[in-house]
């Protein structure tokens, strides 16, 4: 540790937080606001789904860990949403697994410290024309469509208000801005 311990912000998820630092995301927008007041912790994973998150729990945010985060912001479903691929392989998790691993994230977080606070944020929509032009040989089979993000963000919004979680609908948020198609995604 140098000097002082600071407040500990996580952001755990997929790709939106893996790549929050990417072109002046929101990451590197929350480290900015919060320099010098609160270490921003990055762990965020290219292609995980909310059954991988659960898988490890306990090795992100350990019990017994000498400081604890004060704020944790947590993003899964995008992937999640994605149709079933027919291999079996693929991110999709089933809405109703995915709605019970949220619920488990929420409760661990929830058990690390009596001040802790917890952000989700729900799945946003997708510009579903770029994604079918970007489509090839293996990808080209996951179907991405906003009526399942729809769906995945209602539950992330339900398990929100189950366990006392605050979540950004972002779903709703994007769709908020006449050009979001373009100016919400890389």
């Amino acid at each position: 540790m140098v000097g002082t311990p600071r407040p500990q912000f996580v952001l755990f998820g997929s790709s939106i937080v893996q790549l929050s630092y990417s072109n002046g995301g929101w990451g590197a927008i929350l480290s900015d606001i919060y320099a010098r007041k609160a270490d921003i912790l990055l762990r965020g994973y290219y292609g995980w789904n909310s059954r991988r998150a659960v898988q490890v729990l306990d090795q992100v945010f350990p019990k017994d860990a000498s400081v604890q985060p004060s704020l944790v912001v947590v993003y899964f479903g995008g992937n999640d949403s994605m149709g079933p691929h027919s291999s079996g392989l693929g991110p999709h998790v089933p809405l109703p697994e995915y709605k019970e691993n949220m619920r488990k994230i929420a409760k661990h977080l929830q058990s690390l410290s009596d001040s802790i606070r917890i952000i989700f944020l729900s799945s946003p929509p997708v510009n579903e024309e770029k994604i079918r032009g970007n489509a090839s040989g293996f990808f080209s089979e996951l179907v991405r469509t906003n009526e399942l993000c729809r769906q995945y963000s209602e539950g992330c919004i339900e398990v929100g208000k189950e366990t006392g979680v605050k979540v950004i609908d972002l779903f709703t948020a994007f769709q908020n801005r006449d050009d979001w198609m373009n100016a919400c995604f890389t």
